[in-house]
């Protein structure tokens, strides 16, 4: 096959696993750039290749032609960065690899109380496979859940802490979004998104994932010792079985 420098449509249809008729339905709504003409044969590059590319993905995530159609034709000569750009936001910012298992072994995670399966999938704790089982997103996650039942918390119990630290995380993971939104992407795209700037966006989300977490993990520690030192301090000043008061002699 040519390289992505020269490739014929039939070519490019067989690269990118898109049909002919698909691509120049594409080129006739203005998504995909004309091809260079050489004699009356259509030649396509490695930015035709990047564009369909970033199509099939933005589709894939259910966005509709029209707006994907602003937005490749915003990114111009930029498709392959913004392709990389668009991958790198969907990468997991954990170092966590999710772990398959099936009815049984979510049983001796969860109890054998099936109704809490759904809580945990919309706390996004677990994804259903179907019939193959399930998917553990966070294994860390599962694991610190087994410890707190073995401390004598049960699945309920346990659900209902992850469902009010998943608030608070949301609250968190919109505060660093927010920041990188407001320090490095308006400043970019009031700029026209030049394509030189896009590796260096690319990178700040990239820097962006540790420094979250890092954050998040330090001021949670800090948090976490100073609520321990306070509760733990008022528990182990009050009179054993008492509420804290001394009790009268009578």
């Amino acid at each position: 096959m040519a390289d992505d420098a020269d490739l014929t449509i039939d070519q490019l249809a067989q690269r990118t696993g898109m049909t002919v008729r698909n691509i120049r339905a594409h080129q006739s709504r203005g998504l995909l750039p004309p091809p260079e003409v050489r004699a009356r044969t259509g030649f396509y590059g490695a930015e035709h290749v990047a564009r369909i590319e970033l199509i099939k993905e933005l589709q894939a995530d259910g966005l509709p032609l029209e707006l994907i159609k602003r937005m490749v034709v915003q990114a111009a000569g930029s498709s392959a960065e913004l392709l990389r750009f668009t991958r790198g936001v969907r990468e997991p910012f954990g170092d966590e690899e999710p772990q398959v298992v099936d009815v049984a072994q979510l049983a001796e995670l969860f109890g054998p109380e099936a109704s809490l399966l759904p809580k945990a999938e919309k706390l996004g704790i677990i994804r259903s496979l179907g019939e193959d089982g399930y998917e553990l997103v966070s294994p860390r996650l599962a694991s610190a859940g087994s410890e707190l039942r073995a401390l004598g918390i049960d699945a309920s119990h346990a659900l209902d802490v992850v469902a009010k630290v998943r608030r608070l995380m949301d609250s968190a993971a919109r505060t660093f979004i927010d920041l990188f939104l407001e320090t490095v992407w308006k400043p970019f795209d009031r700029a026209g998104r030049p394509d030189d700037q896009w590796p260096a966006v690319y990178d700040a989300m990239e820097r962006l994932r540790p420094l979250a977490a890092d954050a998040v993990l330090a001021v949670f520690q800090i948090a976490m010792g100073d609520a321990a030192e306070k509760a733990f301090g008022r528990e182990i000043a009050k009179t054993p079985g008492g509420d804290g008061k001394r009790r009268g002699r009578g």
